[in-house]
């Protein structure tokens, strides 16, 4: 390889509390504006913070699920900036004593290489508010919301490179943090957010200059900003340039990236210890007490998927990662009775119709129950595999379920041998040069000819016959002529 890639992530996940954590404002999404920022949140004058004990719990519970080291001491700090969208001009945050040490993760590649992501640290913050651009005339709104809901930020080791590990790393976090019930994983909703540092190098130099590239908020955005930035970074170079340590954007629309500032420094954001917030202790028994209360992970629900459903390796992947996912999946897989064909479809038709709609598996249009009523009809032979996609479109629609749009567009599939035994009959005799044909041929080339008769059939049927049953019954006619 002429260049290597160097990758490292911070991921910023909303926590799930009710509260903000620092004081008692609501967190709930989709409020309207500046309806639920208090004078705490915005740090007026006579106004103390007070820890918010939920957000302390899930932060350590994330730790204790990568494996980390959970410090009994954790301290808080400011770090100061000005930003329309942050009217105290400093953040709660942590910087020396964060609640969660090194840690790691292990993904899978699609080949099956396995993989362990170091964790460098993960803390504790306040979340800043929102600068509002789209629905104002040359000026921008701020939405205060946001503000002071409990962030935990993980921070990884450079130890990716290339945007195939990236992704599988931050799917890997979500499906951790979304098991744990934590964070929901709206990544459209912003609980979800991915800072990626990129830089290369010649094999074997020292470590480039990194960019940072903000506030990403969806694997398929991050693999193509990634790409893209591997890409500016390496003519840049070859073009006699350098790489500048800046903050960059990435437009998912236009799929382009452009500079944001200079990339601070530690010392540019004068941390100090916070003034207004104790050290906060845990004890070893406060700590088990969590580890106790943990619920199955994704690597545990995985290894259950291939044991207990018969599952591929790489299909299990897929299906457990999520927590949503998989309880769609185990919900629809024991309804329907069919795992294989559940898996598929889930695999298949539904992630791509889900992809195409930037939807979540939690606000799919068709519940696990429906697409379980569709996939039992096609194991009982009601529709085929053809007419299932039909069916499916209509479940999409929300046309109802799979037994009344089966009966309104007239799906059901022809079984009845008698009905499907004159349908071949009608296609040999109107089909005598085939016959001929199939009958002076070579036994080795007759089951191609097949296809020819069983088009005719389905055609005659308008696609509503068993094609099992029409392959039994016209093999055994046409093997009868020879």
């Amino acid at each position: 390889m002429e260049w290597e890639t160097v990758i490292g992530l911070e991921v910023h996940a909303q926590l799930a509390t009710k509260s903000k954590i620092f004081s008692g404002a609501s967190t709930t999404f989709g409020a309207e504006p500046n309806t639920q920022a208090c004078a705490l949140d915005l740090a007026m004058p006579g106004t103390l913070p007070v820890p918010n004990e939920q957000a302390f719990r899930y932060a350590i519970m994330f730790g204790l699920a990568i494996d980390a080291e959970i410090a009994k001491t954790s301290v808080f700090d400011r770090k100061n900036y000005f930003y329309p969208d942050l009217p105290k001009a400093y953040q709660t945050t942590q910087l020396e004593k964060p609640i969660v040490g090194p840690g790691h993760v292990e993904i899978e590649l699609v080949d099956g290489t396995k993989k362990s992501i170091r964790i460098h640290h993960a803390h504790l913050e306040e979340d800043a508010g929102k600068s509002l651009h789209e629905d104002f005339h040359g000026m921008s709104g701020i939405d205060l919301n946001r503000a002071g809901t409990p962030l935990v930020e993980i921070v990884s080791e450079p130890d990716m490179s290339n945007s195939e590990e990236a992704v599988a790393f931050a799917k890997k976090l979500h499906g951790i943090v979304t098991s744990l019930g934590i964070c929901d994983g709206e990544m459209s909703q912003g609980s979800m957010r991915f800072d990626v540092n990129i830089s290369v190098r010649k094999p074997g130099e020292e470590l480039g200059t990194r960019t940072e590239t903000k506030n990403l908020n969806s694997f398929r955005f991050m693999e193509d900003a990634i790409a893209l930035e591997v890409e500016r970074q390496i003519d840049l170079i070859e073009d006699g340039g350098r790489v500048i340590q800046e903050t960059r954007l990435y437009n998912g629309d236009s799929k382009e990236s452009r500079s944001m500032r200079s990339k601070e420094e530690a010392n540019d954001y004068r941390y100090f210890p916070c003034p207004d917030l104790l050290p906060v202790v845990f004890d070893d028994d406060y700590i088990e007490s969590i580890r106790k209360e943990l619920p199955e992970l994704p690597d545990a629900r995985h290894d259950r998927f291939v044991e207990q459903y018969g599952l591929s390796s790489y299909d299990a992947n897929i299906l457990s990662g999520d927590a949503s996912m998989a309880q769609y999946f185990e919900t629809a897989a024991k309804t329907s009775g069919d795992t294989k064909l559940t898996a598929n479809w889930m695999m298949g038709e539904l992630s791509a119709r889900l992809n195409a709609a930037d939807l979540s598996i939690k606000h799919s249009p068709l519940s696990a129950e429906q697409l379980a009523g569709m996939i039992a009809r096609i194991t009982d032979g009601t529709i085929s595999s053809k007419m299932a996609k039909q069916v499916f479109d209509g479940l999409w629609n929300s046309d109802g379920d799979a037994d009344s749009i089966i009966e309104a567009k007239g799906l059901k599939q022809v079984s009845d041998s008698g009905a499907i035994e004159t349908l071949v009959d009608e296609v040999i005799a109107n089909s005598g040069k085939q016959v001929d044909n199939f009958r002076n041929a070579d036994e080795s080339k007759r089951p191609k000819m097949l296809g020819y008769f069983v088009g005719q059939i389905m055609k005659a049927s308008k696609g509503q016959a068993n094609p099992q049953q029409v392959n039994e019954i016209l093999l055994k006619k046409l093997n009868d002529l020879l």
